[in-house]
């Protein structure tokens, strides 16, 4: 922070107080004149403030809006489109910053307001975060994915090359591809690698290839790249735009950007990733030597596979030729032409034999045809349909007639069974019956009575209470009103009930052994 402290007691010395009768009143737009005033005399003209971004809003306009803050305070923070452009990495809620920029006041509002000119995300580089924040969009949108990689083709007949034509990238590609592969004809795309504006030459380099190949006479692979250096040499090649431009490439692209612990986005999104210049190129091309050392030894193993093609055709021709039909082909074509005859009259007699069973198949389907025409099946329905009816009738006749006759003779018999005559009979013959019961149940029930009297008497003469009514008693034990059978059964001091013919007696054994003294 450059430029003297913010003193609260400055300039209150001279002022004096307003007096409200005096008529000095402010206005809101006065006030708020006054505040800025302050601010803008007494404060820096830069400072630099450590916060947490909050609310972010990236307005249409261009103009970024948030709040500052820390565990204690907050203040609006504005930064306009031009200089927003200028940031590397993308600010969003939550991340820490060194904001740099002036304070003033916002009239319109009537606050005061932090107006951004720069930033940094404190903790890591803003090219270190920018560099992550691309990392990750790109890699959600699917341009790193290896299923969009293309292969490499293994013998290219053009490479081009995008590259500073000045640097030692483009000398050491060049050398290697002309020492490893120099029968391929090589294309320089120069471009910018570093500063402002270095990423659309690039992009527009690659898609400027893919677009004029074919006139080109044809690009087979691309390399893509630039010697070492710091972060902000190579980032160009971290830009979206290149990014994009080698993922939409139809020609498949070598990103070979600094050295090998160098990795850019352009690394990440190209087919293949080289650690250097010098190792694209290997990548590229393969060993011309190494290449015709294939060729002349897959020549030799064709031509060891023609000659034994040749020698084995050989053998099967002399084989051919020993063969009795080509010594004397008249013959054999005679023998050919004689079973082609005895073919052709099979032939024939079959097809004799066919069209005759075709024609009698013929004549059978016509008289069957004939046999269902629609005239011919109406008629034998219709005489059909007359000999039923006539038979109907006649049973329906003869059925009628012995109906009749069976109902006369129903009639006959249910006149001679007739209920009338047989009333009286009946009726007397039920009044006899009701007195025949009513004499038999009379007797029955005396016969009853007279056997539930004895029974009741036996009953009474067995009874236990009648035993009681001679002289005896019944002994149990209180507890569990069993009868007592055994006196060595009972304790002493068990209670005791004796049952008589009037009452019971209660009583408590002393001892159960007394009648072992009148022994």
């Amino acid at each position: 922070m450059t430029g003297e402290p913010f003193d609260l007691n400055r300039g209150r010395e001279v002022a004096k107080p307003m007096s409200p009768s005096a008529g000095n009143y402010l206005t809101v737009s006065q006030l708020t004149a006054l505040v800025k005033q302050a601010v803008v005399l007494h404060l820096p003209t830069s400072v630099h403030v450590i916060g947490q971004i909050s609310n972010f809003k990236h307005h249409g306009s261009g103009h970024l809006y948030w709040t500052l803050k820390d565990e204690r305070s907050e203040v609006s923070c504005v930064m306009w489109r031009s200089d927003a452009l200028r940031l590397k990495f993308k600010p969003a809620d939550g991340l820490e910053i060194i904001a740099t920029g002036s304070v003033d006041v916002f009239e319109r509002a009537g606050r005061y307001q932090l107006y951004v000119r720069r930033m940094e995300p404190r903790g890591v580089g803003a090219l270190e975060l920018a560099f992550r924040q691309l990392c990750e969009k790109l890699r959600a949108k699917g341009l790193f994915d290896p299923a969009h990689k293309k292969p490499l083709p293994r013998f290219p007949r053009r490479i081009a090359v995008v590259t500073s034509p000045t640097g030692a990238a483009v000398r050491d590609i060049l050398q290697t591809l002309s020492r490893r592969y120099p029968c391929a004809g090589v294309c320089v795309c120069p471009v910018r690698v570093q500063g402002d504006g270095a990423a659309g030459e690039i992009a527009a380099a690659i898609n400027s290839l893919n677009a004029k190949g074919v006139s080109l006479g044809g690009i087979d692979v691309m390399i893509v790249g630039r010697g070492g250096g710091s972060l902000e040499d190579l980032w160009a090649f971290n830009e979206e735009v290149v990014a994009r431009a080698i993922f939409a490439s139809a020609i498949p692209v070598i990103s070979a950007v600094g050295h090998e612990v160098d990795v850019t986005i352009a690394d990440l999104a190209a087919d293949v990733r080289a650690a250097t210049p010098t190792a694209a190129a290997e990548l590229a091309v393969p060993v011309l030597e190494d290449v015709l050392d294939d060729i002349n030894t897959h020549a030799a193993t064709l031509h060891r596979a023609l000659n034994h093609r040749i020698e084995l055709s050989r053998k099967t021709l002399q084989a051919v030729e020993q063969r009795t039909w080509l010594r004397a082909p008249a013959e054999h074509l005679r023998r050919r032409e004689q079973e082609l005859d005895e073919l052709a009259d099979r032939a024939h007699a079959i097809m004799l034999r066919r069209l005759y069973h075709g024609r009698s198949r013929v004549s059978q389907a016509q008289i069957l045809m004939q046999q269902l025409h629609p005239r011919a099946v109406v008629a034998q329905r219709r005489t059909l349909v007359v000999q039923h009816e006539h038979r109907l009738r006649w049973a329906v006749a003869k059925r009628a007639t012995s109906a009749r006759q069976h109902v006369e003779a129903a009639g006959g018999r249910l006149l001679d069974r007739s209920p009338a005559r047989d009333l009286d009979r009946h009726q007397t013959q039920l009044g006899n019956m009701l007195r025949r019961l009513s004499d038999l149940t009379a007797h029955r029930l005396e016969t009853l009575r007279q056997r539930l009297a004895a029974a009741a008497g036996k009953l009474q003469a067995m009874s236990y209470r009648a035993t009681l009514e001679r002289g005896f008693s019944i002994t149990r034990l209180k507890k569990s009103r069993r009868i007592l059978t055994d006196v060595t059964r009972p304790l002493p001091g068990d209670r005791l009930l004796t049952e008589t013919a009037t009452g019971e007696i209660e009583s408590t054994v002393v001892d159960n052994r007394q009648l072992e003294l009148f022994d």
